[in-house]
């Protein structure tokens, strides 16, 4: 391809995505500006399968990149689970490695009417070294859950700015 060619396909592009109607996330009238500060995100003592400190950190990710719910207008019910599974073993039977395994469903949920606008399923993984001192051990235990716990927040925010159907919300 010609320089010529290339640089007009790279002025042509935005034009394109504006003719097909692409409209920026957090740009005005965006998803993302619609559904700010207005998603309640489930309790975490409420979320079904899944611990204590996972549950806390996932829903306090989510807070963070949907903002918090003071005027609600949808809901976000969430189920989480984790295991570990350790992943490198020595000649001894002794596992050095361990990787965190998190699925996480989410469905996002109109209130005024109770009709989901958005759902579904992530999953995603994290490791830690099993090789330290106790202490170090389940330093990175935790650090590990609350790693995989930013992912799936970012996974769940990603999924839903991408699919949330506002145009049947405005209904």
């Amino acid at each position: 391809m010609s320089l010529l060619n290339l640089r007009t396909l790279l002025l042509a592009l935005p034009l394109m995505a504006t003719a097909c109607g692409f409209t920026p996330v957090y740009g005005p009238g965006g998803t993302g500006s619609e559904l700010h500060g207005k998603i309640e995100v489930q309790a975490p003592e409420e979320i079904r399968d899944a611990t204590g400190a996972d549950a806390y950190f996932l829903v306090q990710n989510l807070e963070q990149r949907l903002g918090r719910g003071s005027s609600a207008a949808y809901e976000l019910g969430l189920t989480l689970s984790t295991q570990e599974e350790g992943q490198a073993i020595t000649a001894d039977n002794e596992i050095t490695r361990y990787s965190v395994i998190g699925t996480a469903g989410f469905s996002l949920t109109r209130l005024s009417d109770g009709k989901i606008i958005s759902s579904g399923t992530v999953r995603n993984f994290t490791g830690y070294s099993a090789t330290g001192s106790t202490v170090e051990t389940l330093a990175g235990e935790r650090d590990a859950h609350e790693r995989l716990m930013v992912i799936l927040a970012d996974q769940i925010t990603a999924q839903i700015l991408a699919t949330a159907d506002l145009s049947a919300a405005a209904e």
